[in-house]
């Protein structure tokens, strides 16, 4: 089954000019202005709109400076931007990786505008989807296949898909950026970026078909390892969530078993479903301490615990070792993607093996971006894709 996963490396891909308006979390913009989808003053001949997130719980659309590219570089017309649970928690409370004033925004696809110097593989009006960061190829972690670790990936990584342009550097062009195929939706494409963190997660795994597999977590991130898990052939693949729409979504996608983690006994399920063993693989997506504790308690004796959701900065939990030693449970904590990962993640995506459009539970325009936000903070949804 790790060839479903895998087959990619066999197959061997600011300043701002002028504030727009103040968007803060309780702030409210006319409806007919944002459904006749009107700007209220003239863009400038270089200048393009963008999403600012100026500090936690304030969003800028301003007027910025519309980038131009230089050697190898790319800049991509915005056809699509999705949100992420990232994104919402930077504009929330802020988040170590994004000083701001910062753009913002990183899962997109779209259209190639111009392209710099040197660039052969692409050009204008070509049709394209990218993650928003490689790595460099040459460090420690790169020459040892953890390219995931590499120092340049975090350092050099894009952001600011809440915008009309995107300027792609030259690295991420060459290593990470691929054209989308005419069938393949501009929205669906531009899942690639956490489709591949899924990916990389799962291809640490092997599984037997008649495994049990329980996810913690029914937003985004857990049901794309629904639909993989489902996609590898897996049958008893438990799901346990919060949120009832999701709940939804997950039973539709084919869990064998949806657990409404709120009023019912997850613990109980699971020992139930499993003759008492538990299961034999949990996977925590929800990034919480607490449910990382939870998860270990689940799993069965010789099982693996894949820690994906990562925590608040300094986050500790409390572990049981007699129970990790002498029931011989592994702990796996996947982190971004690798370049394999990228690549397989496209390969799928361009196969249509997934229902990742179920994933998408609407659009709006880029000018409505924090009533965006706000439906995500009330759960009843997914994913959103932004359009410029």
């Amino acid at each position: 089954m790790r060839a479903f996963l895998v087959r990619g490396i066999v197959r061997s891909p600011s300043r701002s000019v002028q504030p727009f308006i103040a968007l803060e979390r309780n702030w409210q913009i006319e409806r007919r202005e944002l459904e006749l989808g009107l700007w209220p003053m003239e863009r400038k001949r270089n200048g393009m709109w963008a999403n600012v997130l100026v500090q936690p719980g304030l969003l800028e659309l301003r007027e910025v400076e519309r980038p131009t590219p230089g050697p190898g570089e790319v800049v991509v017309k915005i056809r699509a931007a999705l949100t992420c649970g990232t994104d919402l928690k930077a504009y929330l409370r802020g988040h170590p990786k994004m000083p701001m004033p910062t753009l913002f925004g990183h899962e997109f696809a779209g259209e190639v505008a111009e392209v710099g110097p040197g660039v052969r593989n692409f050009r204008e009006g070509d049709a394209v989807m990218s993650v928003h960061s490689a790595p460099c190829g040459y460090c420690y972690y790169c020459r040892r296949g953890q390219d995931n670790l590499c120092e340049l990936t975090m350092k050099a990584k894009v952001l600011g898909a809440y915008a009309e342009y995107i300027k792609i550097p030259a690295h991420i062009v060459q290593k990470n950026m691929f054209p989308k195929p005419a069938a393949l939706p501009f929205n669906e494409a531009a899942i690639l970026e956490p489709l591949s963190c899924v990916v990389h997660g799962l291809q640490h795994l092997d599984f037997d078909p008649e495994d049990t597999v329980l996810i913690i977590g029914a937003g985004a991130i857990g049901l794309m390892h629904l639909l993989l898990l489902r996609a590898l052939g897996l049958e008893r693949v438990l799901i346990a969530g919060r949120r009832a729409f999701r709940l939804r979504v997950a039973q539709e996608l084919g869990a064998a078993r949806v657990i409404d983690a709120e009023n019912e006994d997850v613990r109980e399920i699971v020992l139930d479903l499993t003759q008492g063993r538990g299961a034999d693989t949990v996977i925590e997506c929800t990034g919480r301490p607490a449910v990382w504790q939870q998860a270990i308690t689940l799993v069965r004796r010789g099982g693996k615990v894949v820690l994906f959701g990562g925590c608040p900065s300094g986050s500790t939990i409390e572990l049981d070792t007699g129970r990790i030693h002498y029931d011989q449970i592994t702990l796996i904590s996947p982190f971004h993607y690798t370049q394999r990962a990228v690549r397989r993640a496209y390969e799928l995506l361009c196969e249509r093996r997934i229902e990742v459009g179920r994933l998408i539970t609407g659009e709006y325009p880029l000018t409505r971006l924090l009533e965006v936000f706000t439906l995500l903070q009330q759960g009843n949804c997914i994913k959103y894709a932004v359009i410029p």
